[in-house]
């Protein structure tokens, strides 16, 4: 039988046809927003290297977390900037901890917007590491130098008690989903007893379960000002080469309790959110990171590109390769141009 050669193109003719025949949609309740939330009061504060996203006052913050909820985004996600720093992340657990106010103070005034709550303690760590670090240190010869780091190794399971208490802490403010971002091993079943003991039974866990030692994390290290002191992350986050690493690591988590799962970045991994998609039945969410987000806007400024369409186009991307929760900072853009 001849195939008509005009066939498929007579559903492409209109935006009416294009739209009725459309095989991937976005919508705002698919997406989070991420708030980067620091203190003091009345502060907005431009982030360099992510024009348009700010760090945010607590006060700031609720206002934002209301504009996001009344364009029909249903989620934001809190990283926070703690006055100090420590090497035992204290600002990440402590009661009133950054992120601890903001959530009480969003879900007094938005109570129907669900908060997830970032949880992984670089943000805190005096070092800027994602758990706690032994190291072995060596004199680098001049009596006035300090000392150098030239070896150091993460501790997993202290980690664990800390990213623990973090989840508790968060819960208790009023976090809707703890989301653990840190790659110890163990964290998710660490994590989901902690809350079960704790009353939190109810509590979802949405765990960053394949999250890959990236170059696109460039710009989310300034905005949350976390950058590893000495070293870098590649012993404990995953190396961009396994994708059958990932689906390990993924099952893990399931196997621990997760919820939720995440691939982080996206545009970089679809092929691993495909793949994480065609395996495993969990909701499925992907990163857009800074860097993703960066590489656009930087773009755009130069007029390489049609900043709107490669936005919406990219999104459409995550999507289309089978995630059905987009973290990303276009959100509230993206949210009104599908109004």
């Amino acid at each position: 039988m001849a195939f008509p050669a005009n066939r498929l193109r007579r559903l492409r003719r209109t935006e009416g046809l294009r739209t009725l025949v459309r095989e991937t949609r976005l919508s705002p309740e698919s997406f989070v927003y991420p708030l980067f939330i620091c203190p003091g009061n009345g502060v907005r504060k431009a982030i360099g290297s992510m024009p348009g996203v700010f760090n945010l006052s607590v006060d700031e913050a609720v206002k934002e977390a209301r504009a996001t909820r009344s364009l029909g985004v249903l989620s934001i996600i809190l990283f926070g900037l703690p006055e100090k720093k420590d090497e035992v992340a204290t600002g990440a657990w402590a009661e009133d901890g950054i992120v601890q106010r903001a959530a009480r103070a969003i879900k007094s005034e938005v109570p129907d917007l669900l908060v997830m709550g970032d949880v992984c303690l670089c943000e805190y760590m005096s070092h800027g590491h994602c758990g706690i670090v032994k190291a072995e240190r060596r004199s680098l010869g001049a009596a006035a130098a300090p000392p150098a780091i030239s070896e150091y190794e993460i501790i997993n399971d202290a980690s664990l008690e800390l990213l623990a208490r973090t989840s508790v802490s968060l819960a208790r403010s009023g976090v809707d989903i703890i989301a653990p971002s840190d790659m110890m091993d163990g964290r998710v079943g660490a994590i989901r007893s902690a809350l079960d003991q704790a009353g939190f039974e109810n509590t979802p866990i949405l765990s960053y379960a394949a999250k890959f030692s990236s170059g696109f994390y460039g710009p989310f290290r300034e905005a949350a000002d976390s950058a590893p002191q000495f070293g870098d992350r590649r012993s404990y986050q995953m190396d961009p080469g396994n994708i059958r690493e990932a689906m390990r690591e993924i099952e893990l988590d399931i196997e621990e309790g997760a919820d939720m799962i995440m691939v982080k970045p996206a545009m970089p991994y679809l092929d691993v959110i495909a793949a994480a998609r065609d395996r495993f039945d969990l909701p499925l969410a992907a990163y857009q990171v800074s860097g993703e987000y960066a590489m656009i806007e930087a773009a755009a400024r130069n007029q390489w590109i049609d900043r709107e369409r490669v936005m919406m186009e990219s999104l459409l991307s995550i999507r289309r390769a089978g995630a059905s929760i987009i973290l990303t900072y276009y959100a509230k853009e993206a949210a009104k141009l599908l109004a």
